[in-house]
């Protein structure tokens, strides 16, 4: 089992910035293997991936936030970071935090519990 815990949500005004955190704790010798995601999903929609950085490292942004946002990792740390820079009223979601890793042939999938971002003047 493996628990993502997401914190560095929080109120901001638009143009501002935030970075969210998700550290792994449990069974955590899988998070070198795993692609990491970050996922928002705003009142009334569907849930949305933001960014995913695979275990090489390679990383991927929704076309909404390209250039404003960058994911990161620190392996060492079981981490997974979200910098996210002049952000906007419609970035306000629930962010939550994915691991899917894969280790003979079984599929690990988890989920955090989510943090708030809201951006607002």
């Amino acid at each position: 089992q493996v628990q993502l815990v997401e914190s560095g949500g929080g109120l901001v005004q638009p143009g501002g910035s935030l970075r969210l955190s998700c550290g792994a704790t449990g069974s955590i010798s899988i998070f070198s293997i795993a692609d990491m995601g970050w996922y928002r999903q705003a009142p009334g929609k569907q849930r949305e991936q933001v960014a995913l950085i695979t275990y090489t490292g390679r990383s991927n942004y929704a076309d909404s936030v390209k250039g404003r946002f960058t994911i990161s990792r620190d392996n060492a740390k079981n981490t997974v970071y979200l910098q996210m820079n002049s952000l906007k009223p419609e970035d306000t979601a629930v962010y939550y935090c994915n691991l899917e890793a894969r280790r003979r042939g079984v599929l690990y999938d988890y989920w955090g519990q989510g943090t708030q971002v809201t951006v607002s003047s």
